[in-house]
């Protein structure tokens, strides 16, 4: 009995560790996230990208380095394939690009604000000018020319 009560204590203790695997990630609070995926919610893509109740009708970005933001849900496979290439572009690009992730599901606000009526959906956003929206996953060669042709240019 005392063999199977620490089997049990020991595969539990597994698998909470298991579940606690993301207790690092960063849910978006502002601050230094190069190198990161951080996602947002709609305050803190008002304080980060664009506060669009102060300025409506005009873009102003609000950021220090070009951005993408990748608008998805957790039950979308192709989001699901997308999630990883983003995670390397965080890193690949750190100090040049930032990357963020907009919960479709629990951000409807954000969603509709930009019309994504399909996921994946990437808003490519650079320092000046407009951002441009490509949808639908696409293999990390698409992303790192959309970065190079889009975010990049000066």
């Amino acid at each position: 009995m005392k063999k199977l009560t620490f089997i049990l204590l020991f595969l539990a203790s597994l698998s909470m560790n298991a579940c606690s695997s993301n207790a690092g990630a960063n849910d978006g609070t502002p601050g230094n996230t190069d190198g990161q995926v951080v996602k947002l919610t709609a305050e803190s893509f008002r304080q980060l990208v664009w506060d669009y109740k102060k300025n409506p009708q005009e873009w102003v970005f609000k950021g220090d380095q070009p951005v993408i933001i990748d608008f998805y849900a957790d039950w979308c496979r192709p989001c699901k394939m997308v999630g990883p290439i983003m995670e390397e572009l965080s890193k690949e690009y750190k100090g040049k690009v930032r990357i963020y992730k907009v919960n479709t599901d629990e951000q409807r606000e954000l969603a509709g604000l930009f019309q994504v009526n399909s996921i994946p959906a990437m808003l490519f956003v650079p320092k000046t000018g407009k951002p441009q929206m490509s949808v639908g996953a696409q293999q990390k060669p698409a992303y790192v020319d959309m970065i190079k042709n889009v975010l990049m240019v000066k």
